[in-house]
């Protein structure tokens, strides 16, 4: 069901690569909403996945940018006004990679220069992405910038190394870039802490299966599907939530409040 929550907005998505991303679910949703959006990915991610398929579906342009450069965040932001006609009023950072998880590398063998890596990819690139859009003035007052975490960003999950170090330094970025771009220009920056989501960046974490189906049976509603991120993305992105920012927003069924669930310790009595 539309409400027509982004009728007249126009975005920047970043990180669509397939129909399981959460990206992907979230440039579906928008556009139902009424929102005329660009998509962007890496050049490298474009050829491994879907994304001409889905600017089909939305009727969007692809512009390649490597979010780690500011160059192509420039071009970026340019091209994107340019086509949409105007500023623009929501930005999803949905972008994760650690080349060490890849590698299989433990957190005690983990290659440093692949660990800086990681964190250019997928926290630095959302400091660059706030930094060139506010260079170019390229937001609109009352905007609205999204990007995805996850809980590991607070607790240990071991299997994640060093994206957990990546997901902190994310989140500290979102509140104080929250803090610049709100004094400046009302525009607000969130993170969203997802459930464990079956997306392929995500079953390639060692132990993922297994940690799905915990944190199934942890969570009173059971985890947070992408279709549910999707709408939740979009009433941030929507002025139904002009004074939320600088906030780290738990979409995860209750997991991140739980101790222990009875179905746990049904599990484990057994």
């Amino acid at each position: 069901m539309s409400y027509n929550l982004l009728k007249g907005k126009r975005g920047i998505i970043f990180g669509a690569l397939d129909e399981k991303s959460i990206a992907w679910k979230v440039a579906m949703r928008a556009k139902e909403e009424g929102a005329e959006f660009v998509l962007t990915n890496a050049p490298l991610a474009m050829r491994m996945g879907e994304i001409n398929k889905l600017a089909e579906q939305c009727n969007a342009q692809i512009i390649p940018a490597d979010a780690t450069s500011v160059e192509d965040l420039e071009n970026l932001f340019t091209q994107a006004q340019e086509i949409l006609g105007g500023k623009i009023d929501f930005v999803l950072h949905s972008i994760g990679m650690s080349p060490n998880i890849r590698k299989g590398k433990s957190y005690g063998d983990l290659n440093y220069e692949w660990f800086l890596k990681t964190l250019d990819i997928s926290a630095l690139s959302f400091h660059k992405v706030m930094h060139v859009a506010e260079k170019q003035d390229a937001m609109s007052e009352w905007g609205s910038i999204v990007a995805l975490s996850y809980i590991a960003a607070q607790r240990v999950f071991p299997d994640y190394t060093d994206m957990s170090q990546a997901k902190a330094v994310l989140e500290s970025i979102a509140r104080n870039y929250g803090y610049r771009l709100g004094r400046s220009k009302k525009i607000r920056v969130n993170t969203i802490s997802q459930s464990p989501t079956k997306t392929t960046a995500g079953t390639g974490v060692g132990g993922f299966d297994a940690f799905f189906d915990y944190a199934d049976k942890m969570s009173p509603l059971g985890n947070a599907p992408a279709d549910a991120c999707a709408d939740y993305c979009v009433t941030l992105f929507s002025d139904l939530t002009r004074y939320v920012t600088m906030q780290n927003l738990m979409h995860d069924g209750g997991f991140s409040t739980m101790g222990i669930s009875e179905d746990i310790v049904e599990m484990i009595s057994k």
